[in-house]
């Protein structure tokens, strides 16, 4: 479901118009539902070792059936590709909704323990100030996600806040992009004369490109997440950037 100025009739109409390329990897026509995936980035570059959100986690009480208690093999698959949790240098939150931020721990013995002890954890200052005011006041509404994946690593000294645009390495850039939460930041990779741009939440699905005033209902700032959204294809397109979002389907990125 989206919220935009458009009427449902439009938008189906537009998912219609753009069944060629939408269908059956963002768009399922027949049940007139969108694909959306959950992505977790790992960047190996300069010495470091970089996550760029952590996903649903794992043992996590969630409210939505699908992230509910999830058992997967997220840390063999890191150790498999080289990124074992101690080896991890960096995890990066581009914001503080419940499915960015799981496997910022893991339950070891009932308690929510960093699942990455050697990292530091880069937080937007905005998102962060934000969820904690939604979790002190009610609880269900920081989507559960607060309590047992951010403060656990806040509690053990291993983050840093994100207040501007800030350099993680040489030519991987952190930059603001708030609207579908108040401290949103996308990062950018520019390394060989290539340029990539992780952009978390800016796309749900590919149809924002064709419509970019189309918001999630997630989208905590409405008109800001449109600007952003806006600004972003204005700066990427014609560019031969590979652009990553967090939640496409098959491909799940693309220039």
């Amino acid at each position: 479901t989206f919220y935009s100025s458009l009427k449902r009739e439009e938008i189906d109409a537009a998912l219609a118009a753009n069944e060629s390329w939408m269908a059956p990897h963002h768009w399922v026509p027949g049940m007139s539902r969108l694909v959306v995936t959950i992505q977790i980035w790992i960047v190996q570059y300069q010495g470091k070792i970089v996550i760029i959100d952590t996903g649903v986690g794992n043992r996590k009480q969630r409210a939505h059936a699908r992230m509910d208690n999830l058992n997967t093999l997220f840390l063999p698959w890191l150790e498999a590709i080289g990124a074992a949790p101690d080896k991890v240098t960096h995890v990066v939150n581009t914001h503080l909704h419940q499915d960015h931020v799981g496997w910022n721990t893991q339950v070891v013995d009932g308690v929510n323990r960093p699942t990455f002890p050697n990292a530091r954890y880069l937080i937007p200052r905005g998102d962060f100030e934000h969820f904690k005011k939604l979790h002190e006041n009610d609880r269900k509404s920081a989507g559960n996600g607060f309590g047992d994946s951010v403060m656990p690593v806040v509690d053990a000294g291993l983050v840093d806040f994100i207040d501007g645009p800030s350099e993680l390495a040489d030519g991987l850039t952190i930059e603001q992009a708030h609207g579908h939460t108040p401290g949103m930041v996308n990062l950018y990779l520019n390394s060989n004369g290539q340029s990539g741009a992780f952009c978390a939440d800016l796309f749900h699905s590919p149809l924002q490109m064709a419509l970019p005033d189309l918001n999630s209902p997630f989208c905590v700032q409405p008109d800001a997440a449109r600007k952003t959204r806006r600004a972003f294809l204005e700066r990427v397109a014609d560019t031969q950037t590979l652009v990553m979002p967090m939640h496409f389907g098959a491909l799940v990125c693309g220039y």
